[in-house]
């Protein structure tokens, strides 16, 4: 019989890693399923929590961010689009794409997993960036995402217009901080095993087997 796995997957909506670290993760989960029966819960992480409402363009970001060149970001573009299209993910980052703040999708992503649609949400919000080149900032856009998935939009509306689960979701942004994750997708398996990165399915896949044996 299966062994109940939790799997707290901290990451932000704009990491592109953190789409091709869930893709990878829930490949390995399938492959998985004699063994374990994992609930995946989304954690929140701002990789730019001070990002103004009208975001910045990634190429500067990331020059002002970690000196990368224009080339070296559209290298590192290039291999992240590859990884993602291995995985059947189309990311259509571009040179003008923009990075935006991530603080109301991660309210939302707060109500939508009490709602038990957030991992849908969360999916959706990678597809809206990533894909379609939506700004995840946007209310209309999370609006229109979170009834797409099933929840109420008249509810989410409510939710983004005020401050409501801010006090909870920064609150689990320290929490993840202050247990040493400083990078994303940070994966904790069992609240104990830490898989750090967009990692390959085998890796997922040979470490989850290993957690399930001990």
């Amino acid at each position: 019989m299966p062994k109940p796995m939790k799997i707290d997957f901290v990451s932000d909506v704009s990491c592109p890693w953190c789409i091709i670290g869930l893709r990878a993760l829930e490949d390995a989960l399938a492959r998985t399923s004699d063994v374990v029966d994992a609930e995946i819960t989304f954690q929140p992480f701002e990789l730019n929590p001070q990002m103004g409402k009208d975001g910045q363009n990634i190429g500067e970001h990331i020059a002002e961010k970690y000196g990368a060149t224009p080339e070296q970001s559209a290298a590192n573009r290039a291999t992240i689009r590859e990884r993602a299209a291995d995985l059947g993910f189309t990311m259509a980052m571009g040179a003008d794409s923009r990075i935006y703040n991530t603080f109301d999708a991660h309210r939302l992503l707060h109500w939508a997993e009490l709602e038990g649609k957030q991992g849908d949400l969360k999916r959706a919000l990678f597809q809206a960036y990533f894909t379609d080149q939506q700004d995840p900032s946007d209310h209309a856009v999370l609006v229109a995402l979170a009834e797409k998935v099933g929840l109420d939009r008249a509810r989410a509306a409510e939710i983004l217009e005020s401050d409501a689960y801010a006090r909870e979701v920064r609150a689990a942004e320290q929490l993840w901080q202050s247990r040493g994750i400083s990078s994303v997708p940070a994966i904790i398996i069992n609240d104990r095993h830490l898989i750090s990165g967009g990692q390959p399915t085998e890796l997922f896949e040979r470490a989850i087997r290993e957690i399930a044996a001990a």
